[in-house]
């Protein structure tokens, strides 16, 4: 694969509220000359706003115009769920390395042509969400790695909220609380113990009408959802997801092991530090989170950083696929009841030394600028 040189040159496909999300981002790439935003595609309606955020790149309605310029190596694609293959498919095709939001498609068919399609082309395909880059994800990995609890036996994995007021094509058939929010903690779980063996779960929408910019809208797809998980080895977890949830207390997800426990505090996408009961302690051991600054785009600076120095990506499709593949299999576990073998693999990242893209985090430096928040 042939690298650019710096700076990365990026195109944003998708100017809504995700893009709030990436701002301070690509500045900071482009304070570093590591990258620059060449480009962005969007509605006519958000041009004014583009342009106020990134006043040097240019703004295009058309996407083929996007992908027709030879001044793009990475397009990120920041739409709605059920443009994400099909533009990413574009973009390969058009010779540009990828960064796609969750999921990476919404259907199975869909998701294996991307991932050959990458390997054929020869490009990078980086599919969100990003959360196994947390230094507390590499952390508690390596515990888990270390045995510091044993032998993982159980886990329970939590994420969701009321759910999105904004537009409607999260409660559209190919949205849903799986897509959207469930598969943050898949992706969490499946890095730390590794591939699911089989699925089932009790799905269904529980709140029949939502109000979207004070209009009612009839919900299609499954707003809440149980999932139980087989790692194999008796190992087991259930997810907790939905547009259903106000509010919640507690650690995000928790990992119960043969000698302790270890929680999670926070959300995987937002960790706040994380708890840890050891049998030969005797007592918790509350460890504060030591990179509150760290966002969840990180996988876009990732991406610039793989192809910078040629680093070998955490990052890979075969994990945004088998993630997809759980939760199409828990739609269907959900409608009628049989539990699903998940037939796809991944080699989950291994983390065994400190590295120094983590070092190189390790002091928080409070003069920073927070995320734009969503």
């Amino acid at each position: 694969m042939k690298h650019p040189t710096a700076p990365v040159r990026l195109a944003i496909a998708g100017c809504g509220n995700v893009l709030g999300a990436y701002v301070d981002l690509t500045r900071r790439l482009q304070h570093r000359g590591e990258a620059e935003v060449v480009a962005l595609c969007g509605r006519e309606k958000q041009r004014a706003a583009v342009k106020q955020a990134f006043p040097d790149a240019t703004f295009h309605t058309d996407y083929a115009a996007l992908l027709a310029r030879s001044d793009v190596d990475v397009v990120a694609i920041l739409t709605p769920m059920l443009e994400h293959a099909p533009m990413a498919r574009a973009a390969l095709q058009a010779g540009k390395h990828v960064l796609v939001e969750k999921p990476m498609a919404t259907n199975l068919d869909e998701a294996r042509a991307l991932v050959t399609l990458a390997r054929e082309c020869g490009k990078h395909l980086f599919c969100a969400p990003f959360t196994i880059l947390s230094p507390t994800f590499q952390t508690i990995a390596r515990r888990l790695r270390h045995g510091d609890i044993g032998r993982v036996v159980s886990a329970r994995g939590r994420y969701g909220w009321a759910g999105p007021d904004w537009t409607d094509w999260f409660y559209k058939s190919g949205g849903g609380a799986l897509f959207d929010l469930g598969v943050y903690n898949l992706t969490t779980l499946t890095g730390w113990l590794g591939p699911v063996r089989r699925v089932t779960a009790m799905t269904g929408v529980a709140i029949p009408e939502r109000t979207v910019q004070g209009r009612s809208v009839q919900v299609e797809a499954d707003d809440n959802a149980q999932v139980l998980l087989d790692f194999g080895n008796a190992c087991f977890a259930v997810l907790t997801t939905g547009f259903t949830l106000q509010q919640y207390r507690g650690p995000g997800l928790e990992l119960y092991g043969t000698d302790g426990t270890l929680n999670l505090l926070g959300d995987d996408w937002d960790p706040d530090g994380y708890e840890l009961w050891q049998n030969s302690a005797g007592c918790w051991q509350l460890f504060k989170e030591t990179h509150p600054e760290w966002p969840w785009v990180d996988g876009l600076d990732h991406l610039v950083e793989c192809l910078l120095t040629g680093t070998k990506p955490l990052v890979t499709p075969e994990h945004g696929y088998h993630v997809l593949e759980v939760m199409t299999q828990a739609q269907a576990a959900g409608r009628d009841g049989q539990a699903r073998m998940v037939e796809s693999t991944f080699a989950p990242p291994v983390f065994e030394q400190v590295g120094p893209r983590e070092a190189a985090h390790r002091i928080h430096d409070r003069t920073r600028a927070p995320e734009t928040p969503i």
